[in-house]
């Protein structure tokens, strides 16, 4: 009950598989059959030849009309009929060798649709996997039994264990911390207080806890998700292969021509000539290729999709919906900001509350441990260590009771600005105290990914005309990071049932893709004409009733997809279209006589020579993205490392600038002005200027041209001017005294400086070292 699920393991790309050789098997044999006929016809023989070739004819001849048949009789017309009659007809008339070539064509292309289907859908496995089949239930003696799931009635005592999936919908017994991301899509904790109800498929993220059952497993919300998933992947409608689409108009204007021919002439061997050079090899042939370039290329940039068919939807898509926590935001919670009581230091009260959370098993705790040592803090080991479900975590550091958790009481007045600006941004405090009372909160966000804005943009470039975001997130943080992303609309509050809806009302006017990250997702995924999950963070139920999958958690390898979908797409369109109009160039000298079965195979694979190089390109190109070499990457990696540091000194600003506006006596203020002035003069305009001088002109290549940071470099203008105005009001006061009228401008300095800096790191990380993929191979 307590262990987790297997999380799914991504696929490999293609080119990583061991090659099944009964794929390529009956290609491989027609091949040589058709060339030892060929050896055979070379040395002299005459007889053994036609009977090698009316074989391979035959043999390739019986499956073909086995799968027509059958696409017939479900009421689907392709492109095979052609090349099945002018198997026929090749045999009828005796013209082995024709057939032999149309044979080798047929089965290279059945051997390339196959191998671009290779990676068929596993459903909803994970999604059933991932599902509780057994819970902990109290007996009447005071044990604890466990019991299958389908044992468990309405009324039953439960007991969920730390880490636990809350196995069916009830109400708990006492307060709790939950992880209901999985579920809603929110992605910060919620606490339930007792007698409160809670869902099926949530995740206990404190102690454990007794839950009483209000519904049983086939009721509860879990299974509901379940049942939509099955529901929406029932109902998608089968894809339908490129070829086959322009077969609506090929196939019958092949078999009116050959007829004509055949009418007015009476020589059934012109109708066979026209059937033989109007097999659609470009459609069978170089279509394919495109498409499985297309495919191989997405599987190298980290994204797996499924079939050729989904390939080609997701090059002709309109509309993206996007799933918020796990897709646009990192999906867990960091440690945004740490603020003080006055006269208080930031980094012990860090190093205090992650030194008490080493042993909690929170999200929460995870991520101010992490905070901690990122900043180098040393922690210490906690003792008498206490979790009050609800209520957060107590325990001894260094002899030191230290309390992190919810805000107790009347807050003072730097509490109560701190808390009302947390709320104002959509982000959750955690409050640290001691003995003596409070000593600051660490604010915590789920952060919007670097590369989102990025991404967003070059999707809308790649021809996506409407994108929204779907969240099960609060309406004010949902607006805030749609803001950020740059959407076009956004619902917040939205449960599973009605991204379905939503996605259905989006698919009945486009192409449409739906991209998430969780169980709640996986309804939606299944519905959409696309759906593609954040498979790198383990979600295995989205990752399975979805089309394509990115195996490496990063956003814009999405715009990486689509752009290579329509540019593969439009690969095939053209060789399609170009073959299809020599083909009936060739039909028409057939017809009237100009041109016999045997010189209209040959000719026919002349054609497919053409359209196949052409359809090799789409192995390259189609990118917008510019490659960044090794040399930029480095400095990418360094100048971002370097601004956690410029953060800190952000911080420093803003809790002076608050000290100014709040003192009523400014003169205090002078050391803490003094010493933030000679941090930014020390730290934060040498990095600035290093900036200048060596990455700007280092990212002209990959950016398009020197313009492309000009912004940039206005606001570094912008914020060397700023600390300059901080210093001349220092410089002013040799004796360290602000007089009262300087006030007004100084504090404009102080806060303007703070929002240009932060607006300044954050474009940067958006739009430069978002560059720094994880993988900068050039595709």
């Amino acid at each position: 009950m307590g262990a987790e699920p297997d999380e799914c393991v991504p696929e490999r790309p293609a080119r990583q598989r061991r090659v099944d050789w009964r794929e390529w098997a009956p290609l491989t044999l027609l091949t040589l059959a058709a060339l030892v006929g060929g050896g055979l016809w070379l040395a002299g023989l005459r007889t053994a030849p036609q009977l090698v070739w009316a074989a391979v004819t035959l043999v390739a001849l019986v499956p073909a009309a086995w799968a027509t048949l059958r696409q017939l009789w479900r009421r689907q017309f392709g492109v095979d009929v052609i090349a099945v009659l002018a198997l026929v007809g090749t045999l009828l008339v005796r013209e082995y060798l024709a057939g032999a070539v149309i044979a080798v064509m047929v089965s290279t292309g059945q051997a390339l649709e196959g191998y671009a289907q290779r990676r068929a859908s596993r459903d909803l496995r994970a999604l059933l996997e991932r599902a509780p089949r057994q819970a902990r239930r109290r007996t009447p003696d005071g044990g604890i039994e466990l019991v299958p799931l389908d044992r468990v009635t309405v009324g039953d005592r439960l007991v969920v264990g730390p880490g636990d999936v809350v196995p069916v919908d009830g109400t708990v017994e006492e307060a709790v911390t939950l992880d209901e991301s999985v579920v809603t899509g929110e992605s910060q904790l919620v606490t339930r207080a007792a007698g409160e109800q809670v869902a099926s498929g949530v995740v206990n993220a404190g102690a454990g806890f007794g839950l009483r059952a209000t519904k049983n497993a086939a009721e509860s919300t879990y299974a509901g998700i379940v049942r939509l998933a099955e529901e929406a992947t029932a109902h998608k409608a089968p894809m339908v292969r490129l070829a086959d689409r322009y077969a609506a108009a090929f196939v019958p204007f092949t078999l009116l021509l050959a007829g004509v021919a055949w009418l007015l002439t009476g020589q059934f061997l012109r109708a066979v000539a026209v059937l033989v050079v109007a097999t659609p090899c470009p459609l069978l042939l170089a279509t394919p290729i495109a498409i499985v370039a297309g495919l191989s290329r997405v599987a190298r940039r980290g994204v797996l999709v499924r079939d050729g068919g989904s390939l080609e939807l997701l090059g002709r898509a309109r509309t993206l919906l996007l799933d918020k926590t796990g897709t646009l935001t990192a999906g867990r919670p960091v440690a945004a900001e740490t603020v003080v009581a006055p006269g208080g230091d930031r980094d012990e009260v860090l190093r205090l509350a992650a030194s008490v959370e080493q042993l909690s098993p929170h999200v929460l705790a995870a991520a101010l441990v992490r905070q901690a040592r990122d900043r180098g803090l040393r922690l210490d080991e906690p003792t008498e260590v206490t979790e009050q479900p609800g209520r957060g975590v107590s325990g001894r550091v260094a002899g030191r009771l230290v309390r992190v958790g919810q805000l107790a009481g009347e807050p003072p007045e730097w509490a109560q600005r701190a808390r009302e600006r947390a709320e104002l941004t959509g982000r959750s405090s955690v409050w640290v105290s001691d003995e003596q009372g409070l000593l600051g909160a660490i604010v915590l966000e789920d952060p919007v990914r670097p590369d989102a804005r990025r991404t967003v943009r070059r999707l809308r470039q790649a021809g996506l005309r409407r994108l929204i975001m779907v969240t099960g997130d609060r309406p004010l943080t949902a607006r805030q990071v749609a803001q950020v992303v740059g959407v076009d609309d956004v619902i917040a509050q939205c449960s599973p049932q009605e991204k379905i809806e939503r996605v259905r009302d989006e698919s009945g006017r486009a192409i449409t893709l739906m991209v998430g990250d969780g169980v709640n997702d996986a309804p939606a995924l299944a519905e959409a004409h696309v759906g593609v999950a954040m498979g790198a963070t383990g979600a295995t139920a989205s990752a399975d009733v979805a089309d394509a999958v990115l195996t490496v958690d990063r956003l814009d390898r999405l715009a990486d997809a689509v752009e290579i979908a329509r540019y593969a797409r439009r690969i095939a369109l053209q060789s399609a279209t170009v073959g299809m109009g020599l083909a009936v160039v060739a039909m028409v000298a057939a017809a009237v006589g100009r041109l016999p079965p045997v010189a209209g195979a040959f000719l026919q694979e002349g054609i497919d020579v053409l359209v196949i190089l052409n359809a090799l390109r789409a192995l390259g190109g189609g990118l917008r993205r510019r490659e960044v070499s090794s040399e930029t990457r480095k400095l990418l990696d360094r100048y971002a490392g370097e601004h956690a540091g410029v953060r800190d000194v952000l911080d420093r600003l803003r809790d002076t600038a608050d000290l100014v506006a709040t003192s009523p006596d400014v003169r205090e203020c002078a050391p803490a002005l003094r010493e933030v002035h000679r941090r930014l003069v020390d730290e934060v305009l040498p990095h600035e200027a290093a900036e200048e001088q060596r990455l700007y002109p280092a990212l002209a290549g990959p950016l398009g041209s020197d313009e492309a940071t000009a912004t940039m470099s206005r606001e570094h203008v912008e914020i060397s001017r700023l600390v300059d105005r901080i210093g001349g009001h220092l410089a002013g006061q040799p004796d360290g005294r602000l007089r009262a009228d300087e006030v007004p401008d100084l504090l404009a300095a102080l806060y303007g400086l703070d929002a240009v800096l932060r607006l300044h790191l954050a474009q940067e990380e958006e739009d430069y070292f978002s560059l720094n993929a994880a993988d900068g191979r050039r595709q």
